[in-house]
């Protein structure tokens, strides 16, 4: 039998009579937008992630941009972004109005090389966004020490890694405030889009819940020019529906994380890197081959489903052509998108599963 990629729907299954008892209490309330389901799951979020507040918005994107916005980041101004991640990284800072400055990876962690940080920044630069990919943390002390020498605010996407540790702390409370999605493949999964901000700044917070709901706290008062990126009763009462059991779920994939690293370990492939101090959620499992393509084909034909995260790096994107960078100037990103390959990974796979996709890998590799 084929292996998917994710199968969302065991996953889902494993609530569905708790999900749909979420969903009846919401419509018997007759209440739909920014009512008490959104909330308690605002709180319950702030409460897991160790943060002082937690604002639902209507996606990850959303999240990141409301952060910039709120901060005043926007015309003229740069954010530092990692090279090698999901373009949404670089959007986010896009729709702010400001120019995203890419910096490269550490090739074995994949996520932004501290090292690297200050060359790029300018008298522009007001704001690091250290993306967690994959689900592993970046680096964030030197990140954050780079941005107390200068002044500048750090910002976490945190869109893949919710509940993974950075030195005993739980991602979404490192930086002075982070997005995350709950985007139905992640970790914690709506069912549909939905994201959310969180921070320990009071005053960011406030302004966020205002930009989010048409630059108003007061009905039909627009105090500014905000937008409509409301998290809805419905996905609010969904998620924390399955927010007990996120913890349970990140140990899950831990597990076959462990169970691929074993299984996959002296294959002519590079396996993830985890540094001591990190504890990832394994959103994907993410091996590299220079002939990348053709083992995911030879593994297409033996039944296992895989994805590429991502096949072309934002800069070398038509959306970014005006930014000029051109193919070979950020070779480490480059390098990484053309090899990269995830395999599958999630809660619901059986152990029996993961031996197959282990057997697979290194019948491919033949």
């Amino acid at each position: 039998m084929p292996i998917p990629f994710l199968d969302l729907k065991s996953i889902n299954q494993r609530q569905s009579d708790a999900l749909k008892a979420a969903f009846a209490r919401v419509l018997d309330s007759g209440w739909y937008i920014m009512g008490a389901e959104l909330k308690q799951f605002e709180e319950d979020f702030a409460a897991y992630c160790g943060s002082q507040q937690a604002i639902g918005v209507s996606n990850g994107l959303d999240a990141l941009h409301l952060i910039l916005r709120a901060y005043g980041i926007g015309a003229g101004d740069e954010v530092i972004v990692p090279s090698n991640t999901y373009i949404a990284t670089w959007l986010a800072v896009t729709y702010a109005g400001a120019t995203p400055v890419p910096v490269e990876p550490v090739e074995a962690t994949y996520n932004i090389d501290p090292s690297l940080i200050e060359a790029a920044i300018t008298p522009r630069t007001k704001a690091i966004m250290a993306v967690h990919l994959y689900g592993q943390p970046a680096d964030m002390d030197p990140i954050k020490s780079i941005a107390a020498k200068h002044g500048l605010k750090v910002i976490e996407d945190a869109a893949q890694a919710h509940g993974a540790y950075y030195k005993g702390q739980r991602v979404g409370k490192l930086g002075d405030a982070a997005g995350f999605s709950f985007y139905p493949g992640k970790n914690l999964g709506a069912l549909g889009d939905a994201g959310a901000v969180t921070t320990h700044d009071a005053v960011l917070a406030e302004q966020v819940r205002v930009l989010l709901n048409y630059g108003s706290r007061t009905k039909y008062v627009n105090e500014v020019k905000g937008f409509n990126c409301r998290l809805d009763e419905l996905q609010a009462a969904l998620l924390g529906v399955k927010l007990p059991f996120m913890d349970a779920d990140n140990a899950r994939r831990r597990d076959i994380a462990s169970q691929y690293m074993a299984g996959l370990a002296g294959l002519p492939i590079v396996l993830p890197v985890v540094p001591a101090d990190m504890e990832p959620v394994w959103h994907l499992f993410v091996i590299r081959h220079p002939n990348r393509d053709r083992l995911q084909a030879k593994l297409t034909e033996l039944g296992i489903g895989t994805v590429i995260h991502y096949p072309t790096p934002p800069h070398l994107q038509p959306a970014y052509a005006e930014l000029n960078i051109a193919a070979g100037s950020l070779p480490i990103a480059e390098r990484i998108h053309a090899e990269v390959l995830s395999l599958p990974i999630g809660p619901t796979i059986s152990d029996a599963d993961v031996q197959t996709v282990i057997a697979a890998v290194k019948q491919a590799l033949k």
